[in-house]
């Protein structure tokens, strides 16, 4: 049995705790930003030059996220000295309208920096309890050494479905504006906040249906952890000729059945829902294919972590090759999914669908080409060689890269729609980094902790632990052994 160290509880814990006294302070400093802050950022941003990424598009993205009704002033009605009064009323409405939607990007940027580190962490756990499903059920034998890992890494899920719930009810109950669609009266045609686009696809984004199928998403999932969990480590001891195996299988097709339906719809809810103007049919592929690389990269981790204070008597190189070989055909797969997604939009050039990259593009062009790097080209060039997949260092070097560029990829998909280009990476991203880390070490290595490292009752046990893929120093070349 492995021994969760009293350092590495300390580290953990540690890092938890710095995380909730940034985020703390995060908060506690945004909620002091005020209405003057926000004339003075669009100032300044105005007389920098910047008046593109801070004040015009800033205007723009106001009036995308609520248009206004058209307050046309004719002579007709009005003489030309109330056309200028109007007017003139009208561009200090228009300013302070745009002041107040700055000042909420600001407000925001506690909430998202927080949210995009929740959602990375609750989708790198839920696709780790995936990828253990998918193992149960194809049957497969390599990985069977590794089940124990996966297990440990979903207990995370819990944890991390209960702060789920509650940023869920904290943006149904307004106390943050990363949902433009949840704003008052944008459903409501006699209001000034009026959104026909939003209005008509009211059916789906209303705040109860958002909060019960949240809720639901969670629920599925946390009860297919705990179930596999308890039947897991009952597998071990069972002598019932296979029957609980076969429950697990049963299960974990169930489970993988509801999943591709929840999967779905939890990123046009979580994510597509922050653009409620915006829309992409590949989108749900998208999110799953960069959560699923990052799951495969933190269960590589883990795995050479625990190997290396021989907590994993079954695995040898060739398990490590696996992961990587995995690591890097779905890198290939999200670069395919990302040219699909950004091409197809671009090239068609439907305003509808291209402000989604005109913002991230204005605003985040490092971010989002530095993320196109580091989650295709330094994969492909660090892990295509097979003899390097075999090398924990190497692995865990590129495997650091891949967590770094897809945590940006996430922090693309919330940032622009919650701050617009008032962004920075500073205090409230590093301390809910730091949280979610130190929240994520604590809650796999104490389940790893509590139950044998070893899945004995699993019938593809012995083929796992003989699993060899290649002999490097025999032949330098792939082949099968096992």
């Amino acid at each position: 049995m492995y021994q969760f160290s009293g350092k590495l509880k300390t580290f953990s814990l540690a890092l938890i705790i710095i995380g909730v006294v940034g985020i703390a302070f995060s908060f506690y400093s945004g909620s002091q930003t005020t209405i003057e802050d926000a004339k003075h950022l669009i100032e300044a941003s105005t007389n920098d030059g910047h008046g593109s990424s801070h004040g015009e598009s800033g205007k723009e993205a106001h009036s995308t996220e609520a248009p206004k009704a058209d307050h046309t002033v004719s002579g007709e009605h009005h003489g030309d000295e109330n056309v200028d009064k109007t007017m003139s009323g009208h561009g200090a409405h228009d300013d302070d309208s745009h002041a107040e939607h700055v000042l909420h990007q600001l407000q925001n940027r506690p909430w998202s920096a927080f949210y995009v580190a929740l959602f990375f962490s609750l989708g790198i756990t839920l696709l780790v309890l995936v990828f253990y499903a998918i193992q149960r059920v194809a049957q497969v034998g390599w990985s069977v050494v590794l089940l124990r890992v996966m297990e440990a890494i979903t207990a995370n899920l819990l944890p991390v479905s209960i702060i789920m719930i509650f940023v869920v009810i904290a943006s149904v109950m307004h106390w943050n504006h990363m949902f433009p669609w949840m704003a008052d009266g944008t459903v409501d045609p006699e209001s000034a906040n009026y959104d026909p686009i939003v209005d008509g696809k009211s059916w789906w984004m209303n705040t109860t249906g958002f909060v019960i199928r949240s809720i639901f998403y969670l629920l599925v999932w946390n009860a297919y952890r705990f179930f596999i969990r308890k039947s897991s480590i009952k597998e071990d001891t069972a002598n019932d000729g296979n029957k609980t195996y076969k429950k697990n299988y049963n299960a974990s097709v169930i489970f993988l059945f509801l999943f591709m339906i929840t999967e779905s719809m939890m990123s046009w809810d979580w994510i597509m829902g922050l653009d409620p103007h915006w829309f992409s049919t590949l989108f749900a592929w998208y999110v799953l294919a960069t959560l699923l690389v990052s799951a495969l990269t933190v269960i590589a981790f883990f795995t050479i972590f625990l190997r290396s204070k021989n907590a994993l008597p079954g695995v040898n190189d060739s398990h490590i090759h696996d992961l990587a070989k995995f690591m890097f055909g779905f890198s290939v797969f999200w670069t395919y999914l990302w040219f699909a997604q950004f091409m197809l939009i671009w090239y068609a050039d439907i305003p509808e669908e291209t402000t989604y990259f005109v913002a991230r593009f204005t605003e985040y062009k490092l971010p989002f080409l530095g993320m196109v790097v580091m989650n295709f080209a330094f994969p492909i060039l660090l892990l295509i060689n097979s003899d390097f997949k075999s090398k924990p260092w190497f692995v865990f070097i590129g495997g650091f890269v891949i967590l770094a560029g897809h945590y940006i990829d996430v922090f693309i998909m919330v940032m622009p729609s919650t701050v617009g280009g008032n962004w920075f990476f500073g205090i409230p991203e590093i301390s809910a980094l730091c949280f979610f880390v130190g929240l994520l070490i604590y809650t796999t290595l104490n389940a790893f902790s509590k139950a044998n490292p070893t899945p004995k009752g699993n019938p593809f046990l012995e083929e796992s632990e003989h699993f060899h893929y290649y002999n490097i120093e025999h032949t330098g070349e792939g082949s099968s052994d096992h």
